[in-house]
């Protein structure tokens, strides 16, 4: 079953649409996507994180449909696959000019999905050598959970939990226009950083960068 907003499907035993949920290979991570009691006492709702909208494709022949739209918490979706911030924050972290660096997705017009981008501060204030992160981001991170954009901060902000804030950063996203850092981007089908300029930036903006 499905409606616009959050993918849900519901839980008979260990059936979901006829295909069995292994779920996690700890039992209490599998439980944690579980919601129970939703719409009546005792059901069961597998949580895949996943936004969707109906849409009208013209041929439905009484049947709806539905189309993908984004990712909820931690992960995002792009190129078709889901990309862990955690992991690909993991993997930034390994390098030396790096410190603790925030992944999130950000909206690039006429793309599906968002795009990784990684904000940090520069470990001990040097400059960045934007070959040699180039290489190590194409060597450990497999293309589509390789950051398009990275934008250096001045300093990192966390909650009272200490958990890295995205939610305004994600709202700035790459638009140089919205703040004074630097950012810097991947042109799609080439695997080196370069400054982001303005006209790149309006042609990101315009939809016409071809991601």
């Amino acid at each position: 079953q499905a409606e616009d907003g959050i993918r849900d499907y519901k839980v008979t035993g260990v059936q979901t649409c006829a295909l069995p949920i292994y779920g996690y290979t700890d039992p209490k991570e599998s439980e944690k996507k579980v919601l129970r009691n939703v719409f009546e006492e005792g059901d069961a709702w597998f949580n895949t994180g996943d936004l969707i909208q109906e849409i009208d494709v013209g041929y439905a022949l009484g049947r709806r449909h539905f189309q993908f739209v984004d990712r909820i918490g931690d992960t995002f979706r792009w190129k078709s696959e889901n990309v862990s911030t955690n992991e690909v924050a993991e993997i930034l972290n390994g390098h030396s000019s790096i410190n603790m660096a925030n992944v999130y997705g950000v909206k690039v017009p006429n793309a599906e999905g968002r795009a990784g981008m990684a904000a940090f501060t520069v470990e001990n204030n040097q400059s960045i050598d934007w070959g040699d992160l180039s290489d190590f981001v194409n060597k450990n991170l497999p293309k589509y959970a390789r950051p398009v954009f990275i934008r250096i901060i001045s300093e990192v902000d966390t909650t009272g939990t200490f958990k890295l804030k995205k939610n305004e950063l994600r709202d700035e996203g790459y638009d140089i226009n919205k703040h004074n850092d630097e950012i810097y981007f991947m042109m799609p089908n080439t695997d080196q950083y370069k400054k982001l300029d303005q006209e790149w930036n309006n042609k990101i903006n315009s939809g016409q960068a071809g991601y």
